[in-house]
Formats: C-alpha cells, sequence, structure tokens
C-alpha cells in the first residue's frame, strides 16, 4: 500500500503520520520526490483502513500495490534512485561502465587493465577475486589475494573497485569493496540475500541464467528488505535455444525493468554474448535502449586470459567502445 502526501505537507505531519502506521505494525518507506511525498507501507497492510488514511488532510491518495516486490516497485518511489559509489553514482543521469578482467590474475595484469580502462573513460574496475566456474577444475580466483590486488589498483588509480561474492562468511574481506556483486547463480542465495541486506554497501545484482524480470525484483527485495537499499540491476543474458552465443541478451528488460521499479539497470554484454565482437554492437544497443551503464570485461591478452578469453575485449578496443557508446548516448539525449 502507498499513501501520496499533499504538497505543503511538513515534516512534523509526515512524522506523526509515520508513528501512527509504525504503531499498527508496518514498516514505513518514506520517498520524496520533486512533486510529491510517497509513504509505502510493508506487512499486513489489510487492517489499514485505507479510507481512514485517504480522509486524513495530508494524504492526497491511497493504493494498494499487488505486486510482491514493494521496496523496489516504482509505485513506492516514483523517482529514478541513484546510487552513490565512492565519488560517482550509478542512475539518473549518469552512465556508469565497469570495466576490467574476468579474474584478477596477477598485480601486473591488474594494474595495466586498470590504468588502461581509467584512461578510456570507464568509472569502476571490475574483477574477480572469487570465480564461479561450472568445472571444479576450471582456475578458481585468487580470492583474498584478488581483493588485495584490486585494492592496490584502487588506490592506483582512484577508481571504485567492483567483485563478486560467493559466500556470506567472506563479507569481511570486502569491508573495502565498494560493490559487491552477486553473479547470476547466486541471485537465488535467499541466506546471502539477507545479509547483504544487512550492509550498507551498493549490491550489484546479476539476473540468473533462467529466471524472470519479477524473480529478479524479488531477489532485490530480500536485500532491500534488510534495510540495504543500494541495488543495482544488471541484465547479463539468460539461457536460451540458441547455440551461437553464450546467452541471449534480453534487451527488452531495460525499458520494462524501469517501468516497474526505480533501481538502475545496467547490462553486462560480455556474459551475454561470449563473444568479444559482439560486445559493441550489444553495448551500443544498451546505451540506445536507456540503460544506466555496461558492465565489460576487458584483459590486456585475452588469449591468455586464465578466464573468458573469447569475450573479454583488448584496452584498445575497448578504448574504441567507449567513444562510440559516448556518441549514442548524444545522440539519445538529443
Amino acid at each position: 500500500m502507498i499513501a501520496v502526501l499533499k504538497q505543503g505537507t511538513t515534516d512534523a505531519q509526515l512524522e506523526n503520520l509515520s508513528s501512527w502506521l509504525r504503531a499498527q505494525g508496518l514498516d514505513v518507506h518514506i520517498s520524496k520526490g520533486e512533486t510529491h511525498t510517497v509513504v509505502g507501507l510493508v506487512g499486513d497492510t489489510a487492517k489499514v483502513d485505507a479510507e481512514l488514511l485517504e480522509s486524513l488532510e495530508i494524504v492526497d491518495s491511497v493504493k494498494r500495490i499487488s505486486e510482491p516486490f514493494k521496496s523496489a516497485n516504482r509505485k513506492f518511489h516514483p523517482d529514478d534512485s541513484v546510487i552513490k559509489v565512492g565519488d560517482t553514482s550509478v542512475g539518473g543521469n549518469i552512465f556508469a561502465v565497469m570495466a576490467g578482467p574476468c579474474s584478477v590474475e596477477s598485480e601486473e595484469q591488474v594494474m595495466e587493465i586498470a590504468k588502461a580502462v581509467k584512461a578510456a573513460g570507464a568509472t569502476m574496475l571490475r574483477g574477480g577475486a572469487f570465480k564461479p566456474r561450472t568445472s571444479p577444475y576450471d582456475f578458481q580466483g585468487l580470492k583474498a589475494d584478488g581483493i588485495e590486488l584490486l585494492l592496490k589498483a584502487k588506490k592506483e588509480t582512484g577508481l571504485p573497485i567492483v567483485t563478486e561474492i560467493m559466500n556470506a562468511n567472506h563479507l569481511p574481506l570486502f569491508e573495502d569493496v565498494d560493490v559487491i556483486q552477486v553473479g547470476a547463480r547466486n541471485m537465488q542465495n535467499f541466506e546471502l540475500l539477507k545479509e547483504l541486506g544487512r550492509t550498507n554497501k551498493p549490491i550489484l545484482l546479476k539476473r540468473g541464467l533462467a529466471n524472470t524480470l519479477k524473480e529478479l525484483l524479488m531477489s532485490a527485495e530480500y536485500i532491500m528488505a534488510g534495510g540495504n537499499e543500494n541495488v543495482i540491476l544488471c541484465e547479463r543474458g539468460i539461457r536460451t535455444f540458441e547455440t551461437y552465443t553464450r546467452n541471449t541478451l534480453d534487451l527488452s528488460a531495460v525499458p520494462m525493468l524501469h517501468e516497474l521499479t526505480h533501481l538502475p539497470v545496467i547490462i553486462d554484454p560480455s556474459h551475454a554474448t561470449g563473444v568479444a565482437r559482439l560486445v559493441k554492437p550489444m553495448a551500443l544497443a544498451a546505451a540506445a535502449c536507456g540503460a544506466d551503464g555496461l558492465m565489460i570485461e576487458v584483459h590486456n591478452d585475452p588469449a591468455h586470459a586464465l578466464c573468458d578469453g573469447a569475450q573479454s575485449l583488448t584496452p584498445d578496443t575497448f578504448a574504441d567502445v567507449m567513444k562510440s557508446v559516448g556518441r549514442v548516448l548524444d545522440a539519445v539525449k538529443a
């Protein structure tokens, strides 16, 4: 349920209303927009007298929300959320680009790539320290040592870092990580999501291989229900019957999610296609359809990468993609 308040409602009136609603055992989420303030109610709203609530002097209208996701719902929060990450942001009018190697392999490697992607215009450095792999015999990442190397690169370049968590027990290692990524395979690891909901760090939540948008938003709800509203959604391709690409990139997810939720939505064309030469056209398409950013894998020597070299761009190719994306963004704004 949401209550839209009238313009001119004072902070004291808002606090009195919130206290009254909390006394009825409800969680209250307040979203102040440019023209209206929206009060979202989560809990057993069946016992709330909607007519009584709507009759209050400061209340403009009351609506019940049928969707099971509440905090992530745009009806709760009409304005786009802007997620702060260090000195940059994701969402609103800021187009974020997270770039770097699929897997951190060495200090020399991550430093070289970090400097290259920053020079090309990336706003964050992505890199895998813990790597979920289909085969137990594949490289699993440098783990804690990988995070230390990412932090060194952050100190050298100033780029905030994004890296994936596999287990809630690893959270202490992520204390200085700027954005914690939840991979596709962990999208419905609800116990992990609950733990991340108790943090105040931005969480990059990737869509699962075979999950619907509703399921993605319900996973976001797990994080937000714990108190952490700093969630960034990522479409990274879903599994279909197509075999020429690694996955099938669902670009329709971008406008659909923007309609359903206030959370920013980014695209990962690297994992979506699995083919380096397809990353550029899909990145351009993502920019054209309104995505709030990109996550792109970049490696200084893709042929010898320990993980996903086939989908990784060289620094020079990434720089070319960034220039083209910039032109698309300018065209869309015009």
